[in-house]
């Protein structure tokens, strides 16, 4: 019988303002909307379910969970709800959490370059350390983005692990609950088990779901049933409290959850002690694939001509906003590279479309496009002076 690993990730973006053509706006995050958006999950997500985890780990002291936040997360938790980030490193005291690193602003970096990614990978480790005095040994890489030269980059980095998919496309046969290496390198990837993550994640208060509703005695059934090492439960933390409403009942589900598993002899493992599994097979992802939507590519973020062309806007503003060495324009143009602004923009339909909306920030995707484009000329306009007065030639493609 597989042990279970429990893993949530924790990202805030920052919303933009709405900014219209040659406004004069030099600080285009709204604080406002951003101080509501965090205080407001928080109450529902934040404490409640941190305080749970807290109370199970004490209860249960084989129970286990795994986490991962985004630099953007630490920085408005900072500004607006400290006291998140203090009941975080209280369950990380109880020895019952393991971290995982990835990139500072849960962007598209890799896209960008392998430096940018590098650089960003950095960041993210120092503030880890920062906050938990910990230096994590498994990597997962924004929306879980994934392929085999993700995979060689971070086992160079010295990471023991990294997490991916468990897509069928690339599992053909082969069961999820397992650790994998890519064709080359012996780094483990561990496969989140999408179905089973799911039918929490999303499926938990549908009413037209056929297995409607889930009891923790029901999931634990399905959990013994699996064969393998370990079932990867990862999965956004606001599935608790904000995706799925307290009034679900998706916090009892998960207070009984551990007590139902460890009486059936299920135990569970943190990401670190899922990655020291032996691996069964290799796992070849020679594209990248993801965890978002129904086609786990990257077309949630570069899949329509609007999308394509801020990114390579984006992407070409890279030289003059670096050579400016200004902290500030950087910041600006590493928030800019955030999934969520992508994601806002996206026109995909029918399944994929009910989670776009719930999602977007924007009246709809072309207003997000619009707006995005804006922030960029005007963050373009703003690094010029910069650029001049330190004698250094803009980039002409920019």
């Amino acid at each position: 019988m597989p042990n279970v690993t429990f893993y949530f990730e924790v990202h805030q973006p920052y919303r933009l303002k709405r900014v219209f053509s040659f406004s004069d706006e030099r600080d285009f995050i709204d604080w406002n909307r951003n101080r509501e958006i965090f205080s407001k999950v928080t109450d529902k997500n934040y404490i409640p379910m941190t305080k749970l985890l807290l109370d199970l780990v004490k209860e249960y002291p084989e129970f286990k969970v795994s986490f991962s936040f985004t630099g953007v997360f630490f920085e408005q938790a900072e500004k607006f709800r400290p006291e998140v980030i203090s009941l975080f490193q209280e369950l990380f005291d109880t020895g019952n959490m393991d971290i995982l690193d990835e990139t500072y602003y849960h962007s598209l970096a890799y896209l960008i370059g392998k430096q940018e990614f590098l650089d960003q990978i950095r960041q993210h480790r120092e503030v880890i350390y920062k906050i938990f005095k910990f230096k994590p040994k498994v990597f997962r890489n924004t929306e879980a983005m994934y392929s085999n030269d993700i995979a060689r980059i971070a086992e160079g980095l010295g990471y023991k692990g990294i997490i991916s998919e468990g897509w069928d496309k690339n599992l053909g046969w082969r069961s999820p609950n397992y650790a994998y290496t890519p064709p080359k390198g012996k780094i483990s990837v561990l496969l989140r088990n999408y179905k089973l993550s799911d039918d929490v994640a999303f499926r938990f208060s549908s009413n037209t779901w056929k297995e409607f509703p889930l009891t923790a005695d029901k999931y634990t059934d399905w959990i013994a049933g699996n064969e393998g090492d370990t079932v990867n439960l990862f999965m956004d933390y606001e599935t608790f409290g904000e995706h799925q409403w307290q009034e679900t009942g998706i916090f009892e589900f998960m207070k009984n959850l551990p007590g139902k598993m460890l009486r059936r002899g299920i135990g569970f493992n943190t990401v670190s002690e899922s990655a020291s599994l032996k691996p069964v097979g290799v796992f070849d992802a020679p594209d990248i694939i993801s965890w978002a939507d129904l086609d786990r590519d990257l077309s949630a973020w570069l899949g329509n001509k609007m999308q394509d062309t801020a990114f390579s806007k984006l992407k070409e503003m890279e030289k003059d906003v670096l050579l400016t060495h200004n902290e500030d324009y950087i910041h600006k143009w590493r928030v800019l590279q955030t999934s969520d602004n992508f994601y806002y923009m996206c026109t995909k339909w029918f399944a994929d479309g009910d989670i776009h909306k719930y999602f977007n920030a924007y009246d709809s995707p072309y207003v997000a496009y619009i707006n995005y484009m804006n922030i960029l000329s005007q963050l373009d306009r703003q690094i010029k002076p910069s650029l001049e007065l330190h004698g250094k030639p803009a980039n002409t493609q920019a």
